[in-house]
């Protein structure tokens, strides 16, 4: 089995694979009389010529760390969007697109506060909740076309948490 170790998500390493969703530095705006700060547009959604746009409610079973990541899949039609609804930290997995099939993943654990979006096309791991409900609101795209694609590897990967995981890794044991 090979193994990936996981790092905390930052948005100039998540480039290649879609945005990061977070309230980070100052914010874009001021709203609501002074009282709200926006951070505005910080996600490229792709719902395709005949898609539309769709938010959905996920419910994932939870993961121990290490984890086992026997495939990946892609949506070619449109992006899609996770948010945690309970604010726990969870691993993403994203992988390059070489030549129709995924390259070698790079692993991320999204903290608290962050989402991700990938863009339309990228390899990525299946939802993977650190810590219960494992509640994600989803925003993808709905339309007719099929719009999954799954790769299963030879051999899967294991994921480890990094040393600078440490937090999140012992918040999941307690």
């Amino acid at each position: 089995m090979r193994t990936l170790v996981a790092r905390p998500l930052t948005a100039k390493a998540f480039a290649p694979f879609g945005d990061v969703l977070e309230a980070r530095g100052d914010p874009d705006r001021i709203i609501n009389d002074g009282r709200c700060g926006r951070f505005h547009d910080r996600a490229r959604l792709d719902f395709g010529p005949e898609g539309r746009a769709g938010i959905s409610v996920f419910r994932g079973e939870t993961v121990a760390w290490p984890v086992e990541i026997p495939l990946v899949e892609r949506h070619p039609d449109g992006s899609q969007a996770f948010v945690s609804m309970s604010g726990h930290p969870f691993l993403v997995v994203a992988a390059p697109d070489e030549s129709g099939v995924p390259g070698t993943p790079c692993a991320f654990v999204a903290a608290s506060g962050q989402g991700v979006n990938f863009h339309r096309g990228t390899w990525h791991g299946v939802l993977a909740p650190l810590h219960a409900p494992g509640l994600f609101a989803v925003v993808d795209r709905i339309g007719d076309s099929p719009n999954l694609e799954e790769h299963w590897f030879d051999s899967p990967y294991l994921v480890e948490a990094g040393a600078e995981l440490a937090d999140s890794v012992s918040a999941q044991a307690s």
